[in-house]
């Protein structure tokens, strides 16, 4: 019978066969999309989210020495207020197909998360709702976009062994970039533009201004809270660094913000080009060559994820959705995209529906899963 070891993370050695277990596990699958290396380094070690969150880290090695399994459990005691619960998260959760090792890393998480109180264990999950998130439970055999978690099947039958129940799933579907909004649509857009004199902003400018961006976060954040099952609200040190970190990167052809006459970010919409293909061409390295690929792929692409949207409190319900749908839609027409993946949205948010007016596929499914802490 094979046997197993649990360690826990505490030396540089230890965090490189942590973070790059997954290149080995996941070697030879075509849907499987690389992490940055240094970017995973970044959060676990210095992620401005750790301020607040704690964490540990586990992995599983056998007789060899060859790692077979990795955890990390966090920790945050602002979603814990927030909410009223005494949970802890799991993330970075990858491993063989055995239970035992399965078994050996969900306990190494939850000895610890006793010790600190905690009574229930959720995941996949990040400190915060902008990471990656949710376990693969349908589209195996599609592309995972870059900014998802990618799954075997098999997780799925050895957390359920080991009680997890559903808490909630995120749905993205895939349509074509290039169609058209229905009629109503841009008659409603039309309307709004003109009744609140609402003003599309020159993104490229705006990212560059720090007033903006703050307002945009602000805004932001009061968008989300209260409306995206358990959103945190992002502290100045998270807006900090997601400013320093995505901002340069995104495109002003395929962004959208909506200011109103007070000059007060009103609405939004952000996409990407799809980074999956020249991720995996990087092999979770930026260099040597690495930096090659996802700059061509940023310039050069038919592909995009769109990524986020949402509208100011005294926007929402009033159809402000349908402007940044238009203009985002002549947007992606003029840069010549060919497949739009939206992004995952919780199953029971209502939000979702506005892409049945649309062409458009369910694709993928990823799910959060819970149970109570023995």
């Amino acid at each position: 019978m094979q046997k197993f070891v649990v360690k826990e993370v505490e030396t540089r050695k230890d965090l490189k066969k942590f973070i790059t277990f997954v290149d080995k596990l996941y070697e030879g699958c075509e849907f499987f999309v690389p992490p940055l290396h240094k970017g995973q380094e970044y959060d676990l070690m210095k992620s401005p989210s750790l301020e607040y969150c704690k964490r540990k880290m586990w992995i599983v090695e056998d007789e060899s020495g060859k790692v077979v399994g990795r955890i990390c459990a966090m920790i945050n005691p602002r979603y814990n207020e927030k909410y009223d619960k005494k949970r802890v998260r799991f993330g970075w959760f990858d491993l063989i197909n055995d239970i035992e090792v399965a078994r050996l890393l969900i306990s190494a998480a939850e000895a610890w998360a006793k010790e600190n109180g905690m009574d229930e264990i959720h995941g996949p999950l990040f400190y915060n709702t902008l990471g990656r998130q949710g376990m693969l439970v349908e589209g195996f055999d599609k592309l995972a976009p870059f900014s998802c978690l990618y799954n075997y099947p098999y997780y799925v039958d050895l957390v359920q062994q080991l009680g997890f129940e559903k808490e909630c799933d995120w749905i993205q579907y895939m349509m074509r970039a290039d169609q058209d909004v229905e009629p109503r649509m841009k008659a409603i857009a039309q309307r709004l533009l003109q009744r609140y004199k609402l003003k599309v902003a020159d993104f490229d400018k705006l990212k560059k201004d720090p007033e903006v961006i703050k307002k945009f976060f602000k805004m932001y954040n009061e968008s989300f809270d209260g409306h995206v099952y358990n959103f945190i609200p992002f502290t100045d040190a998270e807006i900090k660094a997601e400013t320093q970190q995505i901002m340069p990167q995104l495109n002003g052809k395929l962004c959208c913000v909506l200011m109103d006459e007070d000059d007060e970010v009103a609405a939004f919409g952000i996409a990407i080009p799809s980074l999956s293909k020249a991720m995996q061409k990087a092999r979770g390295r930026l260099f040597p060559f690495g930096w090659y690929h996802v700059l061509k792929a940023l310039k050069n692409f038919k592909d995009i994820d769109l990524m986020i949207n949402g509208a100011a409190p005294k926007w929402q319900n009033t159809g402000i959705s349908s402007v940044f749908h238009c203009i985002m839609s002549e947007q992606s027409k003029a840069a010549g995209c060919q497949w739009a993946l939206a992004n995952p949205q919780i199953e029971t948010n209502l939000a979702v529906n506005v892409w049945g007016r649309y062409e458009s596929e369910l694709w993928l499914r990823r799910r959060c899963w819970i149970k109570k802490i023995k």
